[in-house]
């Protein structure tokens, strides 16, 4: 199953590759904003997106992320996505 978790993009890291720091539940990421990228980078921060294996795949309201959050919590699947994303930022410092 593909498991897209809401991330708020909190920063533009690099312009010409477009990449961009998401959070993630408080875990800080870096992803490809590449599938979301319609204008200048700097208007994605602040925005929701939901963010699949390194790519910010879809832009989402607030409201569709405190939702979709809420939802994946009440089924125990975000603590375990969130614990993986933990394990690898660990592995790659």
């Amino acid at each position: 199953m593909c498991l897209g978790i809401p991330g708020k993009i909190i920063a533009i890291t690099d312009a010409g590759s477009l990449m961009g720091m998401a959070e993630i539940s408080g875990v800080r990421r870096e992803v490809s904003l590449a599938p979301v990228a319609v204008g200048p980078l700097e208007a994605l921060i602040g925005q929701w997106a939901l963010i699949h294996v390194g790519f910010a795949m879809a832009i989402i309201d607030a409201d569709e992320a405190a939702k979709t959050l809420q939802a994946l919590a009440d089924l125990g699947e975000a603590q375990e996505t969130l614990d993986q994303l933990a394990a690898a930022e660990r592995a790659l410092a």
